[in-house]
């Protein structure tokens, strides 16, 4: 495309003053001066509020319609002013904080994208779709609000990704992506996903620069990595749903897909219909917030998991979450190192494919604490004991109607499929030397035992006792259920076992023909 250079009237739109200031020159020196030392791009590189005016996609071209795409390489720097038609040059206006933002016609809101958009390099650019006329804010925390901007590949295209954000504190909001997947080859595509996060490729960054220049960047084992992006921001957005709500005839491959980052917020999205994984880590995921999404029915075809979480997963967190009708498991940790925080999630209806753990961990020091856990075709937790897990603590959580233990710690001889998926069951043997610590998750630290099967009753108190480990905290559940080993359904008291493993508690409010069950947690253990 034939460059086009800015009009005379566009420097008259901004004001000179702003012009100049931009470039940290005194006003009352002349633009000639500026122009001697800078190019015109160079001059007008600032922040920009960029207004969206089409639904179409396609090639830049200099016209009336301001597209996604063409909005996307502005705010990257990759188009320059003076490609830009009058028109268009009119849809933009200086802000402190980038920004695009959507002027769509009435009933024109849905962008079909012909090839990838380019990847979001600008630092801080916001993505709103929330700023498109009509689109209502919702006033609960707990209601994610329609979208009127839709994303998705056109017709007969395959379009693998929707966005790929590579730099610090983007944030997308409000939008609808859906159908972004790729068909199967002989070698793999690169991952697809609605979002896809990464660090920006110096290649990609160094396009322009010569081979010689190119040369000075290239990756060096231990300096001169690209850094990972940090502060990104996914919220408010409806991901493998089209704005109506309806599930689209072609299907997204993943959700979120946060393959190298230090801090990404994924909160308050609706999240459904993908074939594999809802959200997914890769290399890097540092910090990572997961919380007050409705994660509903993925994993359809491909990945189960509604949350799957691999590689460095340090610091992260998910809570607040309703994870619901997915194919196998609401939350999967594979070897993942780093720890998570599993917190105050509704975990229900899970495993409708495939039998799995609602909630199955390797590694070490997570944290899963004040969840609702139920109907799962498999158990509640699994604590993996291949690779080496331990120091797991599973707190204050409530089980009900599960296929399975509330907790099952796997032993290191079960490493079959299914072991991977929900578990071994019932553990037989106690730890009783320093070789059974090693033989299962959470250095198979010992169930509690009470003294006696029954409990006799003092009107509605009674008095329980039993050995633990020493010195780890027991909690008393009441259960419900059939079985011998029925469900954690609501935590009644905690109590520290003595030095020798002893422990007794008064308990009140009890009926005959309550039932109760007890589990040890340990600071050492898990």
């Amino acid at each position: 495309m034939t460059k086009r250079n800015i009009k005379p009237s566009r420097f008259k739109k901004f004001g000179l003053f702003f012009l100049a200031s931009s470039m940290g020159v005194s006003p009352l020196l002349g633009l000639s001066e500026a122009f001697a030392q800078t190019s015109l791009s160079q001059l007008i590189q600032s922040n920009w509020t960029v207004t969206v005016n089409s639904a179409a996609d396609g090639e830049y071209t200099p016209d009336e319609q301001l597209t996604l795409r063409e909005a996307i390489a502005f705010s990257n720097g990759e188009l320059a002013v003076e490609e830009l038609s009058d028109a268009e040059q009119a849809l933009l206006t200086p802000s402190a904080t980038p920004r695009i933002v959507f002027a769509l016609p009435t009933g024109d809101t849905h962008i079909q994208l012909q090839t990838l958009l380019p990847d979001v390099i600008k630092a801080g650019l916001e993505i709103d779709g929330s700023s498109q006329a009509g689109y209502i804010q919702s006033t609960e925390s707990k209601q994610i609000a329609p979208p009127i901007i839709a994303l998705s590949p056109a017709p007969e295209q395959e379009v693998f990704r929707g966005l790929t954000l590579a730099a610090d504190n983007i944030s997308v909001k409000g939008l609808s992506l859906y159908g972004f997947t790729s068909k199967h080859k002989a070698t793999a595509t690169t991952p697809p996903a609605d979002i896809f996060i990464v660090h920006q490729g110096l290649a990609k960054r160094r396009k322009q620069e010569n081979e010689q220049d190119l040369e000075k960047f290239k990756l060096k084992e231990n300096s001169d990595r690209p850094e990972p992006p940090q502060g990104i921001i996914i919220e408010q957005n409806w991901l493998g749903i089209k704005p109506d709500g309806s599930m689209p005839s072609q299907t997204s491959a993943f959700g979120v897909s946060v393959f190298n980052s230090q801090g990404v917020t994924v909160r308050q999205n609706r999240i459904s219909h993908h074939d594999g994984s809802a959200i997914i880590t890769g290399h890097r995921a540092h910090n990572l917030v997961v919380e007050n999404n409705e994660i509903i029915g993925n994993g359809l075809a491909g990945m189960p998991d509604a949350i799957r979480l691999e590689g460095d997963i340090s610091n992260s967190l998910v809570k607040d979450n309703l994870i619901c009708g997915n194919d196998g498991s609401a939350i999967y940790l594979f070897k993942p190192d780093g720890s998570v925080s599993i917190e105050e999630n509704d975990i229900r209806f899970n495993g409708r494919r495939l039998r799995r753990s609602a909630i199955y961990l390797m590694g070490n020091e997570h944290q899963v604490k004040d969840n609702q856990i139920h109907h799962q075709t498999g158990p509640g937790v699994t604590v993996t004991a291949y690779p080496k897990s331990e120091k797991n603590l599973i707190t204050n959580n409530q089980f009900g109607h599960l296929e399975g233990l509330s907790i099952d710690l796997v032993t290191r001889r079960h490493v079959g499929v299914a072991d991977y998926q929900r578990g071994d069951g019932v553990n037989v043997a106690r730890r009783d030397t320093g070789n059974r610590t090693l033989d299962t998750g959470n250095r198979a630290i010992n169930t509690p035992e009470f003294l006696s099967d029954e409990f006799l009753l003092f009107g509605k108190s009674l008095t329980v006792n039993g050995i633990a480990e020493p010195n780890s905290t027991v909690s008393l559940y009441k259960v419900t259920g059939e079985g011998t080993q029925g469900p954690l359904t609501e935590a009644i008291a905690d109590i520290t076992a003595s030095s020798k493993g002893e422990f007794e508690v008064t308990l009140s409010d009890m009926h005959a023909g309550d039932r109760i069950s007890a589990i040890s947690s340990h600071a050492d253990f898990g």
